[in-house]
């Protein structure tokens, strides 16, 4: 992991075989969840990874306290996003958020 990395948040996802297309290009690295997140100061980028139809994304950001900046600044574009993305997945589970060990 990069050293400006210190906070990082993972999602699963289960995706129906006629989404995913459409899934990898909202959650994959150029896709609009990335888009909406390069408007943060602090954030690194997403990382996209398969094993058949479960994804995984890593959210990278500098720090949680540019994460929650984010929320505050953009969590009304945040929401509407999320709602427009649930009809591509079966599944969605947060595994959690971690900080730099």
């Amino acid at each position: 992991m990069s050293p400006d990395v210190s906070y990082v948040i993972l999602w699963s996802y289960e995706v129906a075989p006629e989404h995913e297309r459409a899934f990898i290009a909202a959650y994959g690295p150029e896709g609009d969840w990335a888009r909406l997140f390069a408007t943060a100061a602090g954030f690194l980028g997403v990382d996209l990874y398969r094993d058949g139809a479960r994804f995984l994304t890593i959210d990278r950001w500098q720090s949680e306290a540019a994460f929650q900046a984010f929320q505050a600044a953009r969590g009304a574009e945040y929401q509407a996003l999320d709602a427009r993305c649930d009809a591509l997945t079966l599944a969605e589970t947060r595994l959690g958020a971690f900080v730099t060990a």
